[in-house]
């Protein structure tokens, strides 16, 4: 009976045991702290735009005319006189076809000439003759207008037969292919051996004495740019003398490949360092009209239908909607919404939230914070 009682007991203390373990050990462990979130950002004050808005973007220097120049009749290539990247004068041999063909066509039509020019001479003298006796009335007039009509025929005989020989003259010349302004080679598209139709481009020359900077237009800065008239260029070799250029061209059609409009910057005569080919870069320069404030693109969020930024107030973020006049650089304009000394967020606005504290990692916006904090301190112990 007694062993009974006793097997009853011990499930009843073991219970016991292991409910006051684990109060113990609850007892003893400590209680999670919350951790506040606060998000680290970078950030910059706020100050007022300099009185120029620039807009810069990059090109290539080239040609203002560049000619595709063909034979004008057709045959074969059998000399190339120049290489890309020869100068040429006005006048130079570029290249030569094989002139034998024409030359023969040249005698046939010379031949003719000498034929149609002796059947005129027979046709005056007989009329001349015909006049004498006509004269004297041992012909009729009938007889003397026969006469006259045939001289009248090969006269005109005479003529068409020295316009095809001028003109085959002509055509014999055009197998020398000559340079007709003074210029640069920037292409050769035939070579030697080549036949080639009439028309046919084999040789690009270009002017070296205009020269034009070409450059791709974004199509919401179109409207904007096309009004600005300070327009300076330099060069990626030399870019510290500053070109004054003109937008003599803005293409009214996108590039299908790029989605730019294509705009040529005509550069002075004076301008003989830059050469054909560099890298340019041309800088829109505009006056600002009202004071504003520079902030960088990264900065901007989207609110809804407006454009907002994040404003730094006591390490607390608020979004505050702005009104953006327009690019500068790789920089906006605001025009409206936040003032000069404010403090907004430039890296990490997609992770905040309104009411979200945060610190800035910036050194000198956090120099100037403990300066604030320890002068405030300082002035809280002096009262």
């Amino acid at each position: 009976m007694a062993s009974r009682l006793n097997s009853s007991r011990f499930p009843v203390a073991s219970t016991t045991a292991v409910v006051l373990t684990l109060a113990l050990l609850a007892a003893c462990s400590k209680p999670v702290e919350k951790t506040e979130d606060i998000r680290p950002v970078r950030a910059m004050t706020l100050a007022p735009a300099d009185a120029e808005a620039k807009a810069e973007f990059s090109g290539d220097v080239r040609p203002r005319i560049e000619s595709r120049l063909g034979f004008r009749v057709g045959g074969k290539i059998v000399a190339r006189k120049v290489e890309v990247g020869s100068l040429v004068k006005r006048g130079q041999v570029l290249m030569q076809l094989d002139p034998q063909d024409l030359q023969l066509a040249q005698l046939q039509t010379a031949a003719a000439l000498k034929a149609a020019q002796s059947n005129r001479d027979l046709a005056r003298a007989e009329q001349q003759r015909y006049e004498e006796l006509r004269a004297r009335n041992f012909v009729s007039q009938a007889v003397l207008d026969a006469k006259q009509t045939a001289f009248q025929a090969a006269q005109a005989s005479f003529d068409q037969a020295t316009a095809a020989a001028r003109n085959q003259s002509n055509q014999t010349g055009y197998a020398t292919l000559v340079a007709d302004v003074d210029g640069v080679v920037t292409g050769i598209d035939a070579e030697t051996g080549q036949v080639v139709a009439a028309g046919t481009p084999v040789v690009r020359v270009a002017q070296t004495r205009e020269k034009d900077v070409v450059i791709g237009i974004p199509e919401d800065q179109v409207d904007l740019l096309r009004q600005v008239t300070d327009i300076r260029v330099h060069v990626w070799a030399d870019p510290g003398t500053i070109i004054e250029g003109k937008l003599r061209e803005l293409s009214p059609m996108a590039d299908p490949v790029s989605r730019t409009f294509t705009a040529r910057i005509a550069l002075p005569a004076g301008a003989t360092q830059v050469r054909l080919g560099m890298t340019a870069y041309v800088t829109f320069v505009s006056r600002i009209p009202q004071t504003m404030i520079r902030v960088p693109l990264n900065a901007l969020v989207r609110d809804k239908s407006a454009t907002a930024v994040w404003v730094i107030e006591g390490g607390v973020v608020k979004l505050v909607p702005v009104q953006v006049s327009g690019p500068a650089g790789n920089d906006m304009l605001l025009a409206g919404g936040v003032a000069p000394g404010q403090t907004i967020v430039t890296a990490g606005v997609n992770l905040l939230k309104p009411g979200q504290k945060v610190t800035i990692l910036n050194d000198d916006l956090a120099v100037r914070d403990a300066a604030l904090q320890s002068a405030g301190k300082s002035g809280g112990a002096s009262k």
